[in-house]
């Protein structure tokens, strides 16, 4: 029985918050800083004073049941004095106490864990572990709201969705390609072996190439397409490489399922 040619890649409808124009028109939100609520206090308890009658002398410190040395006292206080001296010293004659006592405040924020790149057009996606290599053409939506694929004529070549971001930049950019065609296996056929930890190389029209780490490997119906997840994360640059999978199920859907591989940018080079 011969196999039926299967229909172009589609996906859920994107959402209107993540179309974007031109790759250099792109601005992606940087993210916001987080924090969390203030921790809770445990309860002050209240004591009552009694009515005895006073001591006679003022009561030693304690520890424990044992007084506190007078000798340990003395030590406390003569540090403590000699720091006071020091602040004021410093304050006097603009010494940086810092290289005495430790600089515990920031006044820069940490350098970011990961790049992030200009706008660049992506010109050739590499695989080294699934021994992919692939030219990358411009793709936009399709008729019904869904990304477009490149024509059946050149499904050997991967798509980049225009409208979003370009590999590097703030945001996930969508490459897309066919699983196989009615002639045999297509540029993503081998896509579902990846594995977590393996790199991605998209070669940029600027001479870098953006470097990226496969974090999971995904499967879902694509009624059920997580959307804000796929489209919608600005938190760095990340790249989605979508196709078909599952079981064929013929008619406008084709394969029942998109495959999805997540991944993060983790280095740039250059050509």
């Amino acid at each position: 029985m011969g196999r039926r040619e299967p229909p172009p890649v589609t996906g859920a409808p994107l959402p209107e918050s993540v179309l974007r124009k031109r790759p250099a028109e792109i601005v992606a939100p940087l993210p916001g800083r987080v924090t969390g609520p203030l921790p809770v206090q445990g309860r002050h308890l209240l004591r009552t004073v009694g009515s005895g009658p006073r001591p006679r002398t003022a009561p030693r410190p304690m520890r424990g049941k044992k007084p506190w040395p007078i000798g340990l006292i003395a030590l406390a206080l003569l540090f403590l004095g000699l720091f006071v001296v020091a602040m004021g010293l410093g304050a006097a004659t603009s010494i940086d106490l810092t290289e005495i006592f430790g600089d515990s405040v920031e006044d820069e924020p940490p350098p970011r864990a990961f790049p992030v790149l200009d706008p660049s057009l992506p010109e050739r996606l590499s695989i080294p572990s699934i021994k992919l290599r692939a030219t990358i053409l411009e793709v936009g939506l399709a008729a019904d709201g869904s990304v477009g694929v490149p024509p059946l004529k050149r499904h050997n070549e991967a798509g980049w969705f225009d409208g979003g971001p370009t590999p590097g930049q703030f945001g996930p950019a969508l490459i897309v390609g066919h699983a196989d065609t009615r002639t045999g296996p297509s540029v993503f056929h081998a896509l579902p072996k990846l594995r977590r930890g393996q790199q991605i190389e998209v070669a940029r029209a600027d001479g870098s190439v953006a470097v990226f780490e496969v974090n999971s490997v995904e499967h879902f119906d694509k009624s059920k397409l997580p959307t804000q997840r796929v489209y919608g994360d600005f938190s760095r640059p990340s790249l989605r490489l979508m196709t078909c999978g599952g079981r064929w199920v013929g008619g406008r859907t084709g394969y029942s399922d998109n495959i999805v591989v997540f991944a993060s940018l983790v280095d740039v080079k250059n050509l």
